[in-house]
């Protein structure tokens, strides 16, 4: 039976947050032709009741689980369960474990949420996306000469969504939209060039990519905004102005945002 509703539900059981376990269902949806996939996140999971609850929950709606627990004991409830009711689900985190402790003789803290714990990397990425936050869409151009990364694109370029992933990473990053009828921020020419990302796309995507903006905000369609021509345009001027400044141009089209900052940050 393929009933979409009943079966592209991904449940995330954690003990602490479950970003680990929604990244890794979040980049399995990708692989496959699932629009309709669900992500349903319960945090801070660390009771038998709360398990079991889960679990019924998952046995009626369909789909499966994917989860996090460092508690052994959680763990194994969570097996057990699931073998139980006839639910299938995927431990993200006891294989890693287990592999470390035998390889490495180690044992494991099993304290949750170790990866979101407030040392100083922690406050290094409140700091980056507070930064990034307030550098965006060029809002401050002095904020160009503090960046770590500095992207610059016509409109539609994934650069707000790039830069927010960038800076849960720790990295501050002003953003700069290009416009040929204005003059770029002078402290644009200031930035050292290997610090610059320029990105472009090619024109047909990006003219579907607006269209579907303006009908996402009831506008009409016909724009200049969303003319192929004035893309080509805006596009002519990026490039001439990406290849004064001698910056790293990536072409964005169909790339994932995590695909993307993969090769910039192994450019930096």
């Amino acid at each position: 039976m393929r009933d979409g509703k009943r079966h592209s539900i991904i449940t995330i059981c954690s003990d602490s947050v479950g970003e680990t376990a929604e990244a890794v269902a979040r980049a399995t949806i990708r692989q496959f032709d699932l629009p309709d996939a669900r992500i349903k996140r319960y945090s801070h999971v660390l009771s038998e009741t709360e398990i079991r609850d889960i679990v019924g929950e998952v046995a009626g709606t369909g789909g499966f689980i994917a989860y996090t627990l460092v508690q052994p004991e959680l763990r194994e409830l969570m097996k057990e369960a699931c073998l139980r009711s006839g639910v299938r689900s995927v431990d993200i985190m006891g294989p890693m474990m287990q592999a470390f402790m035998e390889s490495f003789d180690g044992a494991p803290s099993r304290l949750p949420g170790m990866l979101h714990r407030m040392d100083d990397d922690y406050f290094k990425r409140v700091e980056a996306i507070e930064f990034t936050v307030s550098s965006d869409d060029g809002r401050d151009p002095r904020a160009l000469l503090k960046a770590d990364i500095v992207l610059i694109g016509v409109s539609r370029t994934s650069k707000t969504p790039l830069s927010m992933f960038l800076a849960h990473k720790g990295y501050k990053v002003a953003n700069l939209p290009l416009i040929p009828e204005i003059k770029p921020a002078e402290e644009l020419y200031q930035v050292t060039a290997g610090l610059i990302v320029g990105l472009v796309m090619n024109p047909e995507q990006m003219l579907k990519i607006r269209n579907e903006r303006l009908r996402a905000l009831g506008l009409h369609t016909g724009a200049k905004y969303a003319n192929l021509k004035r893309i080509e345009e805006e596009l002519s001027y990026a490039q001439e102005l990406m290849d004064r400044l001698g910056c790293l141009v990536i072409n964005v089209t169909d790339r994932a945002i995590e695909e993307t900052a993969g090769i910039i940050l192994e450019r930096l």
